[in-house]
C-alpha cells in the first residue's frame, strides 16, 4: 500500500481497477479542515491525465510496474519491434500502445517499456531526444533565439516551432514530454 502522503513524481498504484502515474502532486494543508493531496494522475493504459483529489493519508494499492529497456528495431504494418536489451527477446508493438512516443522514435533508439502484468501498458522515452530538421523555410541572418518562431518537420515527421534561425540539417534537441525545442544540438 501506499499513502498519498509519500506520493512522488513517477509513483503508480492501483484505483478504480485501472494503473495510474503521479505526475504532479500538492499536499494542501487549509485553515479550516483537514489536509488533502491534489494530484495530477495519468492512467497507463490508455493515457488520459485527470486531477483528482485524496485525503491525506488515504492508502491505495502500490502497482508493479515493470520496466525494462529495449531497443527500437523496426516498423513494419502498422507494428513496431523492440528487442530486450539484456535478453535479446523481441516484443512487437501496435501504434496504439506507443501514442505520442511515435513523434520521437528513432531506430536503435533505447526506451522503456512498462508493462503490468503480461500486459505492454506503455513506453518511456528518455527526457529528450536529438532530432534532424528535414524540412523548414531558411533561415535569415540576423535572427536571433527572441525574433520568433516558424514551423520544422523533424526527420520522425513530427512538426515543432523552432526559432528563426534554424535551418534544414540543423540537428535540434527536443524535450519528449512536452514536445517542444529545446536547443540546437
Amino acid at each position: 500500500m501506499i499513502s498519498t502522503n509519500d506520493f512522488r513524481n513517477g509513483a503508480t498504484f492501483e484505483l478504480d481497477g485501472d494503473v495510474y502515474q503521479v505526475v504532479e502532486f500538492q499536499h494542501v494543508k487549509p485553515g479550516k479542515g483537514s489536509a488533502f493531496v491534489r494530484a495530477k494522475i495519468r492512467n497507463l493504459r490508455t493515457g488520459a491525465q485527470l486531477e483528482r483529489t485524496f485525503n491525506a493519508g488515504e492508502k491505495l494499492p502500490v502497482a508493479r510496474v515493470d520496466k525494462r529497456e529495449m531497443q527500437y528495431l523496426y516498423q513494419s504494418e502498422g507494428s513496431y519491434s523492440f528487442m530486450d536489451t539484456e535478453t535479446y527477446d523481441q516484443v512487437t508493438l501496435p501504434r496504439e500502445t506507443l501514442g505520442d512516443a511515435l513523434n520521437f522514435l528513432k531506430e536503435n533508439m533505447n526506451i522503456h517499456i512498462l508493462r503490468f502484468g503480461d500486459a505492454v501498458i506503455g513506453v518511456e522515452l528518455p527526457n529528450s531526444v536529438e532530432l534532424e530538421v528535414v524540412e523548414t523555410d531558411p533561415g535569415l541572418k540576423g535572427d536571433t533565439a527572441a525574433g520568433g518562431t516558424k514551423p520544422a518537420r523533424l526527420e520522425t515527421g513530427y512538426v515543432v516551432r523552432v526559432p528563426l534561425f534554424i535551418n534544414p540539417g540543423d540537428r535540434l534537441v527536443i524535450d519528449t514530454r512536452s514536445g517542444q525545442y529545446l536547443s540546437r544540438a
